[in-house]
């Protein structure tokens, strides 16, 4: 195991949590979102050049769409955000204190999205699956805070967290049928099967959040309360720490050219004196090589 520094700051902001970072492959563009901010931000790392959009609920993730715009998982439910101004609801579903969290687009293109109580209750969250077309199947219905998702490099596998088991769980994808556990198992689009956990972070080390799967198959964690992000090998051992100047880091993505560049989004929430850089979005150069993420194909 090796620990590494090298941190910089792509964008200062106060961001109450910040969450959910994307490299959107079209626009050579980082997307990340501010979930109680309800902001969704861009950056452009070669111009420099940022933007922010206002949406009026709290904004769980926003992701690429292939024919331009965005997918947003939103408190009541997912949205389409077209490049015109244009919104339309794909999913509309609200639930009396729930809202939107994390969210990933799958290689085959279909959105895999989360949701939490604002209480964090056990039980009251879920994880989804929907396709362009709006259909959508509940995977799991006994979640608390359903968080990071990322897949290996040949699709063959997905990672998914619950924060509060302090787990990485680990999935075969398409193949095997369901444990009894909420997933749906068989073959088709959308399906996992066999859950088990790849990792468990131990007490007095933070929670895991975020999480983002690199070019050689290991997976990067971003550690709440823990001030710290973490590889660990596809066999689930430990081996890289990034130590970061915040308590709570929220989830991380390989972007820039050549997808080399670690970023890595944080949180001011429920901080009573939240460090300087508590919000902003930052950067570790050169840490690996991601896989090039899918857009929505909606």
């Amino acid at each position: 195991m090796t620990t590494a520094t090298g941190y910089e700051i792509a964008v200062r902001e106060h961001a109450a949590l910040g969450e959910g970072p994307t490299w959107d492959t079209a626009a050579q563009r980082l997307i990340w979102v501010d979930i109680l901010g309800s902001r969704v931000h861009t950056y452009d790392p070669v111009s420099g050049r940022r933007t922010v959009m206002v949406t009026e609920q709290h904004v769980g993730a926003a992701k690429p769409r292939a024919g331009g715009g965005l997918v947003l998982n939103l408190r009541d439910g997912v949205g389409l955000h077209d490049t015109d101004g244009g919104f339309r609801w794909l999913h509309h579903d609200p639930v009396p204190g729930r809202r939107a969290n994390d969210a990933a687009v799958a290689p085959d293109g279909s959105l895999w999205a989360g949701t939490m109580r604002y209480d964090e209750a056990p039980g009251g969250g879920t994880l989804s699956h929907l396709t362009a077309d709006g259909t959508v199947r509940t995977v799991l219905d006994d979640v608390a805070v359903s968080n990071g998702i990322g897949w290996s490099p040949d699709g063959r596998l997905m990672y998914y967290i619950d924060s509060p088991t302090r787990r990485v769980d680990v999935f075969d994808v398409g193949v095997g049928e369901g444990d009894g556990g909420g997933e749906g198992g068989g073959e088709g689009e959308g399906q996992i099967s066999r859950r088990r956990p790849l990792v468990t972070i131990e007490d007095g080390a933070g929670f895991p959040d975020g999480l983002t799967v690199d070019a050689d198959g290991c997976v990067w964690v971003a550690l709440w309360d823990g001030g710290a992000v973490r590889r660990y090998t596809p066999d689930g051992t430990l081996d890289r720490v990034i130590p970061l100047p915040v308590p709570r880091p929220t989830a991380c993505a390989f972007g820039g050219p050549g997808l080399t560049d670690l970023y890595i989004t944080t949180a001011a929430t429920g901080l009573t004196a939240p460090p300087p850089l508590s919000g902003s979005l930052l950067v570790i150069p050169g840490a690996g090589k991601g896989v090039e993420q899918r857009a929505f194909a909606g």
